[in-house]
């Protein structure tokens, strides 16, 4: 099955969702709306290699990504202390959102036939709706373009 059967349509609105993030705090996406445009990167697991890099090298274009506007989490059904270590590991100066149950990725169309989550990255704009959405990992110079566009 593919990484991301059916992702959400761009100009959709993006569904809202609330989850405890891995520095111990909570996070809604209606905090956001009017302020900052989102960017969710799902991926499977922490700390494997695929993830490593697609989690790192938003880390390291973080500056692009404040630049914009973009605020950056992860999201993975990991445990909170699973995401704390992965964040403690690679020096990610961003959350990963602890999705429990896999309601958001379900919600966004990533969780696959065999249960797990598959990798894809949104970007939602200051509105509240879906202004990026592609299978697998992408960069910010891609990911920002469809902001301006």
């Amino acid at each position: 099955m593919a990484d991301a059967p059916s992702l959400l349509p761009v100009g959709s609105d993006a569904p809202v969702f609330r989850a405890e993030t891995s520095d111990g705090g909570s996070v809604s996406l209606t905090d956001f709306r009017g302020r900052n445009a989102v960017l969710l990167m799902f991926y499977p697991q922490d700390d494997t290699p695929g993830c490593t890099r697609q989690m790192c090298a938003a880390r390291d274009e973080g500056a692009d990504y404040a630049a914009a506007g973009v605020v950056r989490f992860g999201v993975n059904p990991g445990s909170h202390e699973s995401h704390r270590q992965f964040v403690d590991k690679y020096t990610l100066d961003f959350p990963l959102l602890v999705d429990r149950d896999a309601d958001i990725a379900k919600a966004y169309g990533v969780l696959r036939d065999d249960g797990e989550v598959g990798r894809a990255t949104y970007v939602i704009d200051r509105e509240g709706r879906i202004a990026y959405a592609q299978p697998g990992a992408h960069g910010a110079a891609e990911v920002l373009e469809a902001l301006r566009g």
